[in-house]
């Protein structure tokens, strides 16, 4: 079922009663606040829809013609001018009135209650409202995660539309380029920082570098929706980080020290004589820091590679080491697999 049309004085704020100047303000206060351009995801959708709408009561209400005959029809003012042109038309063929019989509701007793007088003398005029939050979205490296980093953020920003320079007005005309808001978006760039050890899906608030507020009011605040890039080598799991290590048969059979990659500086590991492919190596402090600024792990998983060539030397090695008696590897599997 589609929803009534909303009333062009209560999606500017405003009494049926409101001066030109009055709709004029209440445009320019609410074009800064719904400007998809300030917005994103879900919420830059609604905003798109609320912005629309503004643009539209704004564009009947600030015609005194077409104003006169919203007031008179309502919703429904279209619809009574083309039936009173065709009325007109064939001499008053037509019967009934044309009228649709509109109704404001009690939308102007709202107001009084809220701001403390007659929402009928001219709406809430000067009312200090504070700027629009802004959010956007930063991705981090874990490199950046492990030390904490600052951003350039870029962002959208109103501002005093250059055309018109703010008036909202040219040569007593709608400015084509703001659509009589007064106010122009430009891109800017703050500088935020960001603690280490943040989650992946955490909300990061930075106070006052929101949109601007209006008649004044203080600024919004700017909301950081903070996503991990995926790493080559490293994989996350809360403050620990897990990786692959290779290593040669004979470093696995014998034991060795080898160097192992961190996210800081390389270190070097102690692979214990008769490691098994699958093993793993815990490098304690080397994780992400946490809330209370200890460290997660680092995990390394013994992973035995073979070279895809030998020299002559190498297979001597290996015929000489399967000549040796050996357990058969795959016996318990055949075992299991004859099982019920």
């Amino acid at each position: 079922m589609a929803s009534p049309p909303r009333d062009y004085y209560q999606i500017l704020g405003l009494s049926r009663e409101a001066s030109a100047d009055d709709i004029k303000k209440a445009y320019r206060r609410l074009a800064r606040q719904y400007h998809p351009d300030l917005h994103a995801g879900t919420k830059k959708v609604e905003m798109e829809r609320k912005f629309k709408e503004l643009n539209e009561a704004q564009e009947v209400l600030s015609d005194p013609e077409k104003r006169k005959k919203y007031d008179q029809h309502g919703s429904q003012w279209e619809q009574a001018e083309a039936f009173e042109q065709a009325r007109r038309q064939t001499g008053g063929g037509f019967g009934g009135r044309a009228s649709a019989g509109y109704s404001t509701g009690d939308f102007s007793d709202i107001f009084e209650n809220l701001f403390g007088g007659s929402a009928r003398a001219g709406g809430p005029r000067g009312f200090a409202s504070q700027g629009e939050d802004v959010e956007t979205d930063v991705a981090l490296s874990l490199r950046e995660v492990l030390s904490g980093v600052t951003k350039r953020v870029s962002l959208m920003e109103a501002v005093s539309c250059r055309s018109c320079r703010g008036s909202g007005s040219l040569r007593g005309r709608p400015c084509q380029v703001c659509h009589g808001s007064g106010t122009g978006m430009e891109p800017t760039t703050i500088e935020v920082r960001i603690p280490a050890g943040v989650l992946a899906g955490t909300r990061v608030r930075v106070g006052g570098k929101g949109q601007p507020g209006s008649n004044g009011g203080k600024r919004g605040d700017l909301y950081l929706h903070v996503s991990i890039k995926e790493d080559r080598i490293f994989r996350r799991q809360g403050s620990d980080l897990h990786a692959t290590l290779p290593v040669w048969p004979w470093e696995a059979a014998l034991g060795a020290e080898v160097m192992a990659p961190t996210l800081g500086e390389p270190v070097r590991v102690k692979i214990p004589a008769g490691s098994r492919a699958d093993s793993k190596l815990r490098l304690k402090g080397k994780g992400l820091p946490t809330a209370t600024g200890a460290h997660g792990d680092l995990f390394l998983t013994l992973q035995i590679v073979m070279s895809s060539s030998i020299s002559n030397e190498e297979r001597l090695l290996y015929e000489q080491l399967a000549r040796q008696p050996h357990q058969d590897p795959r016996a318990e599997l055949i075992i299991k697999a004859q099982q019920e």
